[in-house]
């Protein structure tokens, strides 16, 4: 890690992305004292917490494989944060009622672990993060083991309960939708460096480095020498430039110079690549494309964005 500096305002969530190995676990591991860096020092709010053993931090972790106690029930489950924390025994049973309504398990205080599907484990495992109220909640890949579908839907139900709560989180993932559907701001990890911090939709539209634009899975980043391939002209000697995939038109055409060269249904749409002249270039299209085709790709200029190397 070299500087990590993220800033959390109270009741947002911030997701943090990146390659494998580029830190984003180290980083949750060590604010929450279960690792200690190697050099310098842990600071919250301005103080000095590098010694502060992890259950007096008062910060919330979760894990991806929820690290229930398979022996005790979702009550139990729910109540052991609430115990490592002082809490009074007749209180504690009314805090698991209400965390276990707000997560969907009302009246489900008994059940055995075992008998819980994936979905309902992720949702006793944030009801027990969520229990003591910490001051802070790390939540390390929570939903990758869930399929695509259920992830989703979680992660739109968790970021409402973040809301209705006032939660101030620290979300890791590597799915740019799960962090784009969680998160007031987006931070980008690379080699344990923070190298680019802002909201979903700005990192999106601007991502700023190849390296961004790549991991947010911007499909058409080209070198500008390329750009009078495709018929844009744009000031500069050279260095990379986004084409937004929705800043590009695509059409059958007999006499185009373009090649289609991969055709994907999307569901809604098809993702259609036209190579022109050694150049890859992908736009939505209405309707499938015959692979070897002939077309033409049109490209916004105005939407064409400068990016660093």
């Amino acid at each position: 890690m070299v500087d990590v500096d993220l800033d959390v305002p109270a009741a947002s969530v911030l997701a943090v992305m990146g390659p494998s190995g580029s830190g984003k676990s180290s980083v949750l591991r060590i604010i929450a004292g279960l690792d200690r860096p190697r050099a310098g020092t842990v600071s919250w709010d301005g103080d000095d917490i590098t010694d502060i053993p992890p259950h007096l931090r008062r910060f919330g972790l979760m894990f991806q494989d929820y690290a229930l106690f398979p022996h005790r029930t979702v009550g139990g489950n729910v109540a052991f944060g609430l115990r490592m924390n002082g809490w009074a025994p007749d209180r504690i049973g009314a805090r698991i009622d209400e965390m276990l309504e707000m997560v969907g398990l009302g009246g489900l205080a008994d059940r055995r672990i075992q008998g819980l599907s994936g979905g309902e484990q992720q949702r006793v495992a944030l009801a027990r993060t969520l229990a003591p109220s910490p001051r802070l909640v790390m939540l390390d890949e929570p939903l990758g083991s869930l399929d695509r579908e259920l992830r989703d839907r979680l992660a739109t139900e968790t970021r409402t309960l973040f809301a209705t709560l006032g939660v101030t989180a620290i979300y890791v993932t590597h799915d740019r939708e799960e962090a784009f559907a969680m998160a007031d701001q987006v931070a980008i990890m690379r080699a344990g460096r923070v190298v680019s911090v802002g909201s979903p939709q700005g990192l999106w539209a601007d991502p700023g480095s190849a390296f961004v634009a790549r991991l947010l899975g911007h499909p058409n980043i080209v070198d500008r020498s390329q750009l009078a391939t495709l018929g844009v002209a744009l000031p500069g000697s050279g260095g990379p430039v986004l084409i937004p995939a929705s800043a590009v038109t695509i059409d059958d055409d007999p006499d185009g110079i373009g090649k289609v060269t991969a055709s994907v249904f999307r569901g809604g749409h098809w993702d259609v690549t036209v190579t022109i002249d050694g150049v890859e270039l992908v736009g939505a299209t209405s309707s499938p494309m015959a692979l070897g085709s002939a077309a033409t790709a049109r490209v916004q200029r105005a939407a064409v964005v400068a990016l660093r190397g």
